[in-house]
């Protein structure tokens, strides 16, 4: 079943375009750095080989797919262990494994961090590592062991070169490593010989922001704030939860109910633990405190659905055990939810691969209404030649766009034209680029799923030709002229499905806050 799965894994990434964040991050590994703006630089290193040898999209997709294929092979272990913990007389923990990697494999989400290589692809698996190493040091011999803390060292070091999120999950392992053995383990100096292995490893996170004014966590930080807090904001996250990752993996928390009277006990099976009996459920902790910070920002608003993929995978190896532990009606629900499952998962992979076709009409309106969200994944890389194409017949230098999320492809694409981004505020694109000049002229590009009013410093009346808009203003900010050289459609099975509009505009004076294009026009 993995070999099936990482296979269909690595044909989708052979097929599809590149998202938005797979391109960002592809971009860490082209401009190579001891860490970004946005994210620690773990996502872009391990990419950097591939990319420096020029690989092919499909060929660099081929690393999420075994990322995906470790988590899932780690995921099975930990639920036998799971289950022969929380039921020593049960005869066949291997239906807890099986049904914990079925719970993963009908996840839609988790599948799109399988086909696109992001700081969660690699978090899974490293949370994953993490469970398993803390499980093993409950063993009072292995706590000895300097080998097994050096261990658990470096996969902290590179949980945290992974993502900052990775820093919710210190909490728990540090709750469950300190009842289990007691205050005396401070003591021991493997356990701060790990802790400075796991300073090594985000050393070079600290010295990037030390060097740049510690831009990464301030936005971080100011991120992570959102703004006022509302209900609504956390009942749209759970709903989004349940239908992204399914109904299964919720089986966690019966699963974490019923095993409250377990312990955990050592890896090799042995019954004596010094001190305490760890409360089973306390290694659950590792998954569901994350979810519940997580759950708790997306109430401000600043929280993404697949920031949780970490929790629900630490969570599987439960929901696993829940499962097998059906009878009864119970089982003939949880079969109806896997058939459930299964049906909505290949309505989400036929929608993707057909660009939202028939449920979602393809538009050639300017801009696209509605917006298909399956369009995203399709055009950005003939678009970037041709944008290439005009810049190079026009003699532009540059490419401006005026959101980060329409920079990333035209980027990746459209290299080596350097990408602008005019909207206020900083992005990583602020290290990748100078400042536009007001004395460059550069090719301005609009997508109809995200479309902008182009930036002129006087506004455009109704059917006027931006190429005839004075340069004196009296609005500050924008572009003294405009001129349209191209509109490129995307076709998908012959129809239309987005447009990208190409500009060719000189006298940026400013910044002025980007507009949307209002519907119709």
């Amino acid at each position: 079943m993995l070999l099936l799965i990482t296979l269909l894994h690595v044909g989708l990434g052979v097929v599809m375009g590149l998202s938005v964040d797979e391109a960002h991050y592809l971009l860490y590994a082209r401009h190579l750095d001891w860490s970004y703006f946005d994210h620690p630089p773990l996502v872009g290193w391990v990419q950097w080989p591939l990319v420096a040898l020029g690989a092919p999209v499909g060929l660099l997709r081929v690393l999420p797919a075994l990322c995906w294929l470790l988590t899932a092979w780690g995921v099975y272990h930990l639920a036998l262990r799971w289950a022969r913990a929380a039921d020593p007389d049960a005869g066949d923990a291997a239906a807890a494994g099986m049904w914990a990697l079925l719970a993963l494999a009908l996840a839609p989400l988790l599948h799109v961090l399988a086909v696109g290589m992001l700081p969660d692809t690699l978090l899974m698996a490293l949370l994953v590592g993490l469970l398993a190493q803390v499980w093993s040091l409950l063993d009072p011999r292995q706590v000895q062991r300097w080998p097994a803390w050096l261990r658990l060292g470096l996969l902290l070091g590179l949980a945290g070169l992974s993502k900052y999120t990775a820093a919710f999950a210190l909490l728990p392992i540090a709750a469950v490593l300190l009842y289990q053995h007691g205050w005396a383990l401070l003591r021991r100096p493997a356990l701060w010989a790990a802790l400075l292995l796991a300073a090594v490893c985000i050393a070079p996170v600290l010295a990037w922001n030390a060097a740049n004014d510690w831009a990464s966590f301030r936005y971080q930080l100011a991120h992570g704030k959102g703004s006022h807090w509302q209900v609504l904001e956390l009942v749209r996250f759970v709903v989004l939860q349940v239908l992204l990752y399914g109904p299964l993996l919720w089986a966690a928390l019966p699963g974490l109910w019923h095993s409250r009277r377990a312990s955990a006990v050592p890896a090799d099976g042995a019954a004596a633990v010094p001190l305490r009996k760890l409360p089973l459920w306390a290694l659950g902790m590792v998954g569901v405190w994350p979810w519940l910070l997580l759950a708790y920002m997306a109430g401000g608003g600043s929280s993404l659905p697949h920031w949780t993929a970490p929790s629900w995978v630490v969570l599987a190896p439960v929901a696993g055990w829940a499962l097998s532990r059906c009878t009864g009606w119970r089982r003939t629900l949880c079969s109806a939810l896997v058939l459930v499952q299964l049906l909505w998962l290949l309505v989400l992979l036929g929608l993707t691969l057909s660009a939202g076709r028939p449920l979602l009409a393809r538009s050639d309106a300017w801009p696209a209404t509605p917006a298909n969200p399956f369009a995203d994944l399709y055009g950005w890389d003939s678009a970037g030649q041709h944008a290439l194409q005009l810049a190079q017949q026009e003699g532009l230098t540059s490419v401006s766009v005026q959101n980060w999320t329409l920079a990333s492809r035209i980027a990746w694409y459209g290299a080596p034209l350097p990408v602008h981004v005019l909207a206020p505020g900083q992005s990583q694109f602020d290290w990748w680029s100078t400042p536009l000049r007001s004395d460059e002229a550069t090719l301005l590009l609009d997508w109809s799923h995200m479309a902008y009013e182009v930036p002129l410093r006087t506004t455009l009346p109704p059917g006027a030709d931006a190429a005839a808009i004075a340069a004196n203003s009296s609005e500050p900010g924008g572009f003294t002229s405009c001129r349209m050289l191209d509109e490129w459609t995307v076709r998908q099975a012959g129809l239309p499905l987005s447009r990208f509009r190409f500009w060719a505009c000189k006298g940026w004076a400013g910044v002025p806050q980007p507009r949307l294009t209002p519907t119709g026009q």
